[in-house]
């Protein structure tokens, strides 16, 4: 079986490894795998899973194990103005992105539209990277999927079927309307529509769905769309290969996330695209999630009683509660029917399975005392064929007494990833940014609405649970105007984001008045600029810094 065929079957487990050269991989293990190589760190290896022990956080450590994200959109010109935008694609800075890339890494793209083609009618395109298409060449390096460049896509562009040159197509459409918000052409004269960066050049990577082996250990409901952390890396490899080799400066614009992790930034994924926020000419720009209305997520303070309230028609869910460094903690589950397990601690095995007598919920649990990125104590907990009523964890110190703070956390998994109703009783809705918008070096970008200037209620919020200052910054994410109609999400504020950092971009790399800036410096920049209340204390959880407002920063770089 070649490389493509285990990295696309279900039969071979994909894991995130790091500090593991290919080489000596080889030489620790006798396993049926083939490896694909990101940095002097990531490592992503493809395993025939009869080889493995089962799936799960006891046999092999947490990050090991490829989380999954979903999509950051709500299903229900003006915000350009919000933001100054509109003004500084005018005269005299007329910045529109030119030369800069901005890479989408999401559900592909209609490319066929006129919001992605220039006066000539060619194609603004610089690439696709189709991962669900395995007929045409991956790109070099890469070991599955079809590439298609601008020559291709012009080609298909002038044929009269143009899938059947260039089969790559957006079937949800949340990708191609992240697109044209950030970089959409200007068409019918501008009275319709504009993207917030219309001269910028754009780059694709359509994802693969998740394997089903990891959808099954996950618990994702059926229909849910839902992306592998390790594909994701994969991809953000791929754009910054391109930027490369086109020589141009690159904005990479996450319209995902997921309530997996730490929430601290320290996932794999965080981890990676943190390392290419620090490059020069790179920025990475993150939408921080709908999760902030949805009772996903709880904390207290050991000892507690954690009250779950389950749906009827949920045939599973999961949820991870992660302690404090210094405490060690054990915990109760109690049925809707007054069932009871005995004490659960990390002590023993760190996998247990727990049934009942007169109830026929599976729980399977994972117990990790150190996680080995974050250093937590993590209780990872899989509800198989829940009853529907109230579910309670109890939560109290392993040993006689607390040496930390004694707080916990608890996440549910985002709305659409559970096929019924589940919530906590008595939810946070702080905390609520999805990941992996808590890596630092990122431009973490919660929504407003840009109409009435309210907050968008649905928004994830910050800080993170040590008290880093995130979101970084807040745009409009409301009836937000693409080539598809109006979208709503923090998707869709992350994109407008995106492309008034390509804006920026061309004002200082590709016109050499900052030709070294890179995503840490373009986010101190953008601080500066942005518009903040009389009645806000900044930094604020909800807003960040402010109001993203890219004339803010040409106003703020014209006093200096």
């Amino acid at each position: 079986m070649t490389c493509k065929e285990k990295i696309l079957s279900n039969d071979y487990a994909d894991l995130i490894l790091n500090y593991t050269r290919p080489g000596e991989f080889a030489e620790m293990v006798d396993l049926d795998y083939c490896i694909k190589s990101l940095d002097e760190e990531y490592n992503i290896a493809y395993i025939s899973r009869q080889e493995l022990p089962e799936t799960s956080i006891g046999n092999y450590s947490y990050s090991t194990i490829p989380d999954l994200y979903g999509l950051m959109q709500t299903f229900q010109a003006e915000n350009l103005v919000e933001m100054g935008n509109i003004r500084i694609q005018n005269p005299p800075l007329a910045l529109q992105g030119r030369d800069v890339i901005i890479g989408f890494i999401d559900t592909g793209i209609r490319y066929q539209l006129d919001a992605f083609r220039d006066e000539q009618g060619n194609s603004r395109i610089l690439s696709i990277w189709d991962q669900t298409i395995q007929t045409g060449e991956p790109p070099e390096g890469f070991l599955y999927g079809t590439e298609y460049t601008r020559d291709d896509i012009n080609n298909a562009l002038s044929a009269e079927q143009p899938l059947s040159v260039v089969p790559s197509t957006d079937e949800n459409g949340h990708g191609t309307a992240m697109a044209s918000a950030a970089a959409g052409s200007i068409i019918n004269q501008g009275l319709a529509f504009r993207g917030a960066a219309p001269q910028a050049d754009i780059a694709v990577v359509k994802l693969k769905g998740a394997k089903e082996y990891l959808r099954e250990y996950y618990l994702i409901n059926e229909d849910a769309i839902a992306y592998q952390e390790n594909d994701i890396m994969i991809a953000v490899k791929y754009l910054d290969n391109l930027a490369i080799a086109h020589k141009k400066p690159l904005v990479i614009v996450l319209g995902i996330g997921t309530n997996m992790g730490s929430h601290q930034g320290s996932s794999p994924l965080g981890d990676y695209i943190d390392k290419i926020s620090n490059q020069g000419r790179r920025a990475v720009v993150v939408c921080g999630g709908n999760e902030g209305d949805k009772e996903h997520h709880y904390s207290g303070t050991v000892p507690d009683n954690v009250e779950i309230r389950v749906g009827e028609g949920t045939t599973g869910f999961h949820l991870e509660l992660w302690g404090c460094k210094m405490d060690e903690y054990s915990i109760t589950i109690r049925t809707p029917g007054g069932e009871i397990t005995p004490d659960i601690d990390f002590r023993g095995d760190t996998d247990r399975r727990y049934t009942f007598l007169f109830d026929k919920t599976i729980i399977n649990m994972s117990i990790l005392l150190v996680e080995l990125r974050s250093g937590e104590q993590v209780f990872f907990i899989r509800f198989e064929n829940p009853t529907p009523g109230i579910w309670s964890i109890s939560v109290f110190p392993s040993t006689q007494s607390l040496r930390g703070d004694g707080k916990l956390n608890m996440w549910l998994p985002i709305e659409g990833f559970i096929d019924g109703d589940v919530t906590f009783l008595k939810p946070d809705p702080e905390v609520t940014l999805t990941e992996p918008s808590y890596a630092e070096r990122v431009i973490t970008i919660s929504a407003y609405d840009g109409y009435n200037g309210g907050w968008f209620f649905e928004s994830g919020r910050g800080f993170n649970r040590n008290g880093l200052i995130k979101p970084d910054l807040s745009a409009p994410g409301v009836s937000v105007s693409t080539a598809l109609g109006s979208r709503t999400g923090s998707s869709m504020a992350a994109a407008l984001a995106a492309g008034c950092i390509a804006q920026f971009m061309e004002w200082a790399i590709v016109e050499g008045n900052a030709p070294l800036v890179g995503g840490r410096t373009i986010k101190n920049y953008f601080i500066r600029g942005a518009v903040r209340e009389s009645n806000v204390i900044y930094p604020d959880e909800r807003w960040g810094y402010g109001k993203l407002s890219i004339s803010g920063t040409f106003e703020t770089l014209a006093r200096l």
